[in-house]
């Protein structure tokens, strides 16, 4: 007989059917019932029925289930969920004694085929974010070698558009969107990390989805290493979406007792398009028990200002201007250890270079504590230069095989984490540094893919991911406080596995706020602000070149965690000022911002580049950025509708008073801005909305919701 099985949180339901044999099916995976209330069997039975799928023409002589994990056995003919051999004997498990237990928001299912055994965990929480996960256990004699192992589920027939991401270091998560066509589509990354390209989320959605409309199902692979995302949409089948580790030929052989877990894959509905799939993700992140819950310190990160130039005196005076502004945390980044002048030496030797800091780095750490401010420092503990005490000592700890001609990248090359002693080394010299120098925060970083990733003739990206996270996971347990950012030669390692031990991200290492604007837009789809590093640069942006007015620099930075990456030492007091007022702005606001709900209200204009962070009772205001990168092709600001304010609370809509307002001198302001803000109700601004000044390109304006008391003057 046929059992129902019903998980259901955030709004969304997810309906699988456990059948007599084989393994279950998932029916629905979408909104929940309005109503409420449970299902009886008479309408399970309906359910069912309503759903029951069909034989096809000229195909199998009864109807294929399309299963939790499906193979050629059960009648799919696209990509398997599963693939390898036992001792040279083709996978196709035939699923035998299932059970399927619990309810709620959690199901298990478990089953065996011979001697491999799976176990499935189903999760959905109260966001609505689904977390599925498979294992397969060699309960066998014989080695079983695994080629595939993806958690794949069944959409609605209604998608017709797919979006995912591309890039390059830079301009990471770049959108790419296209219809939905038939076949198995596979996007593959096999660059040993996340990468500049990453995916991010494959999305699956109903026609002109977009920010705030149209339903969408999206996943993303909580996983630093090589990944697979796909999606399936075959003739006699509606679409599937998925993802899951890559695995490279002879990567992963299970002897007796043995077992393989995949990352998790994290799936999400929304029927309010891309935005409410950041919405849930972002909730349910702010769940997590080790999500950040502290206000997000200003940082200051030495890189831009000094790169490998490190001297005390400067980084003092450096530390000091930056206290004095208000910035909370101080980052030494790259060059403080032994022969470090450039990036072609050093990697490997974690300890403090005698040269330059003859005394150590205890004197800029006390200066850094006693200006009341807290102390990174920048890791890159995975690489190794050749150039190196380690790599003389030690050419068997490569995970790369030099000698056989292995490219470099940035003068690198990866080290084995998973080897016992190579992991052992690196707990204890990067521990050691953080525990002379009370050290505070680490930039975590890395800083180039992983090609030819080899140990024994065997590849070995998978083990040296799950070490890597080992590695972070025992050196927080060493030092309980401490925060981790994680950085892969910028936003080339952003992901919710990483982040499962981590405390941000940095997005990518351009300070081009105009490039920011898109690079942090599409990150903010997967994360909340906090998690995501935002810094004002220099005027001239290293990596592009481009000049931008600091108002701008300060804008972008807000919405995120914000700092500076610059010389700031050099700046006018008049720039100075500006900072000041800025990183007041931030920590005044960044309750707000770190806990509020994000959208991105969608514009005609396409030069208009719109961020709105609404507090968690919309009843208490919000924060709106208004960014043009291009010039309008209208002479007057454009009316802006504001939605999601509570209709009968008023508003006083004012720009930030820290912040300058971005106004050419030939721009005519509209009368609220001039007289310095307006009164409206939550409704009026929905249905009404309100005159924007006529911003130029590299101008933003950015806005405060302030609720008015019911009793406040008009």
């Amino acid at each position: 007989m046929s059992v129902l099985h019903r998980l259901a949180g955030g709004g969304v339901e997810v309906l699988l059917v456990a059948e007599p044999s084989g393994l279950p099916q998932v029916l629905h995976w979408g909104a929940a019932g309005a109503d409420g209330r449970g299902r009886t069997e008479s309408e399970d039975r309906e359910v069912l029925q309503a759903l029951g799928r069909p034989i096809s023409p000229s195909s199998f002589d009864v109807p294929f289930p399309h299963t939790i994990l499906p193979t050629e056995h059960e009648g799919w003919e696209g990509r398997p969920a599963i693939a390898g051999d036992v001792a040279g004997r083709v996978l196709v498990p035939r699923w035998r004694d299932v059970s399927v237990s619990g309810g709620g928001d959690r199901l298990r299912v478990e089953a065996v085929s011979g001697a491999v055994r799976l176990i499935s965990e189903w999760v959905l929480d109260a966001s609505g974010v689904l977390r599925v996960w498979h294992e397969i256990v060699n309960d066998g004699d014989e080695p079983l070698a695994l080629a595939g192992l993806e958690v794949t589920v069944p959409v609605s027939d209604q998608v017709g558009e797919v979006l995912d991401f591309g890039g390059r270091w830079t301009r990471e998560r770049a959108p790419q969107r296209r219809p939905l066509t038939e076949g198995a589509w596979v996007r593959e990354s096999r660059r040993g990390r996340t990468g500049h390209d990453a995916p991010t989320i494959l999305a699956l959605g109903t026609p002109g989805f977009d920010s705030g409309s149209g339903q969408v199902w999206a996943v993303h692979l909580a996983w630093s290493g090589d990944a697979v995302y796909r999606h399936d949409a075959l003739a006699e089948s509606g679409a599937v979406l998925g993802a899951g580790p890559l695995l490279r030929p002879g990567e992963v052989v299970l002897r007796t007792g043995e077992s393989l877990r995949t990352p998790d894959a994290v799936l999400v509905w929304s029927g309010d398009g891309l935005d409410g799939i950041g919405a849930r993700l972002h909730a349910s992140l702010r769940a997590r028990p080790g999500h950040p819950t502290r206000p997000r310190p200003v940082t200051l990160n030495t890189w831009e200002a000094v790169y490998f130039d490190h001297e005390l005196a400067p980084l003092r005076d450096l530390a000091e201007t930056a206290a004095a502004i208000g910035v909370e945390r101080f980052v030494l980044d790259d060059g403080w250890f032994h022969s470090r002048r450039s990036d072609d030496a050093g990697l490997g030797d974690w300890w403090v270079d005698p040269e330059v800091w003859p005394n150590g780095l205890e004197p800029l750490a006390d200066l850094v504590h006693g200006l009341g401010m807290e102390l990174g420092l920048w890791f890159e503990p995975e690489m190794v230069n050749l150039d190196s005490d380690l790599a003389r000592a030690h050419p068997e700890w490569f995970l790369q095989p030099v000698a056989d001609g292995v490219r470099s990248w940035r003068n690198q090359y990866v080290l084995n984490v998973a080897d016992p002693e190579v992991f052992e080394h690196l707990l204890e010299s990067v521990s050691a540094v953080i525990s002379r120098c009370g050290v505070d925060y680490v930039k975590w970083d890395q800083n180039r893919d992983i090609v030819e990733g080899v140990v024994g003739g065997r590849a070995a990206v998978h083990r040296h991911t799950e070490a890597v996270y080992a590695l972070i996971d025992a050196l927080r347990l060493r030092h309980p406080g401490l925060e981790i950012e994680a950085c892969a030669s910028g936003g080339a390692r952003v992901d919710l596995g990483i982040l499962e031990r981590t405390d941000r991200v940095w997005a990518s290492d351009t300070n081009d706020p105009v490039e920011r604007l898109a690079i942090q837009r599409w990150t903010e789809l997967l994360l909340p602000l906090e998690l995501i590093g935002s810094h004002v640069g220099p005027a001239r942006a290293h990596t592009t070149g481009r000049v931008s007015d600091l108002s701008l620099r300060i804008a972008v930075a807000l919405l995120g965690h914000a700092g500076i990456e610059w010389d700031i030492t050099q700046c006018s007091e008049a720039e100075l000022d500006q900072l000041r007022r800025g990183v007041a702005a931030y920590r005044r606001l960044r309750p707000l911002l770190h806990s509020g709900t994000l959208t991105h209200p969608e514009q005609r204009d396409a030069g208009l580049v719109l961020s709105q962070v609404l507090a968690v009772d919309p009843r208490d205001g919000g924060v709106l950025r208004i960014a043009r990168t291009a010039t309008s092709g209208r002479s007057t600001g454009t009316v802006l509708p504001v939605a999601g304010l509570v209709p009968d609370q008023r508003y006083r809509v004012r720009p930030v008073p820290e912040l300058d307002l971005p106004l050419s001198r030939d721009s005519v302001p509209p009368p609220w801005l001039a007289q310095g803000s307006t009164v409206l109700t939550g409704s009026d601004l929905a249905r009404i909305g309100l005159r924007l000044p006529l911003l130029g390109p590299g101008q933003a304006l950015v806005l405060e919701l302030v609720p008015e008391p019911a009793d406040a003057p008009a």
